[in-house]
């Protein structure tokens, strides 16, 4: 299978405060003009300010399609459209006609001298609540199923503008992740694609633990503490 798709945004940004209340993000990134270094935990000037929920080998890169951005003007006319353009969601790469009913999980791309490979959707948090002055944003996002994706990095290398992903390898190709995203939060009790999650290999550990717990208890995880904004930050 050929596929190419063109990069047509290299973003990269460090921590700066968030909200009313200053809660420390790193959503807020910048295009670059000049090429980069991929290492195995993300481009080198790139920042997470919460560690244990962002960043690391996982979640590495972070991908937002760009076609997604008039579908939310359209969802949010009263929200501000800075946001609502091209590194609104804080995503290191932005390319166009690539969403989520295209990328499967375990898509291995080569990026520049680098080799990425498709981890997992990205899962939003209460973050996206303060950036786009919207108490829903996060659920919202869940809801749509526009999430944007991760990547882990397979090979380090050097990263430059008007890069293209091209893609090496597929091995799952009935796992785009439009359907592991309807498996998570609109079909919760699909036992049999549960049961085929926990198996599924080239899927982040974490996202594979939670069709475990599921398929164990029965019950869908508590979102609250991800989707909604802490008191302290409202």
């Amino acid at each position: 299978m050929t596929l190419r798709i063109a990069v047509d945004s290299l973003r990269i940004g460090r921590v700066q405060p968030l909200g009313p209340a200053g809660a420390q993000s790193a959503i807020a990134k910048h295009a670059v003009s000049g090429e980069l270094e991929l290492t195995l935990v993300g481009f080198i000037g790139d920042e997470q300010a919460d560690r244990r929920h962002h960043g690391g080998p996982e979640k590495a890169v972070h991908h937002y399609p760009a076609e997604h951005y008039p579908r939310w003007h359209e969802l949010l006319p009263d929200c501000d459209p800075a946001y609502l353009a091209v590194g609104g969601f804080g995503e290191n790469l932005s390319t166009q006609a690539f969403d989520e009913s295209q990328v499967c999980v375990g898509d291995r791309f080569r990026l520049g001298s680098a080799i990425v490979e498709v981890s997992q959707a990205r899962q939003p948090c209460w973050k996206l609540n303060l950036r786009f002055g919207r108490a829903d944003m996060a659920e919202l996002v869940q809801q749509r199923g526009m999430t944007g994706w991760y990547y882990r990095v397979v090979e380090a290398g050097r990263v430059e503008p008007g890069a293209a992903l091209e893609l090496l390898e597929r091995p799952e190709p009935d796992w785009p992740l439009a359907r592991i995203l309807d498996v998570f939060y609109r079909d919760p009790f699909n036992r049999d694609d549960l049961q085929a999650l926990t198996a599924l290999a080239p899927l982040s550990p974490s996202w594979r633990r939670l069709a475990v717990r599921r398929l164990e208890t029965g019950r869908i995880e508590d979102f609250g503490p991800r989707i909604r904004t802490p008191a302290a930050f409202t």
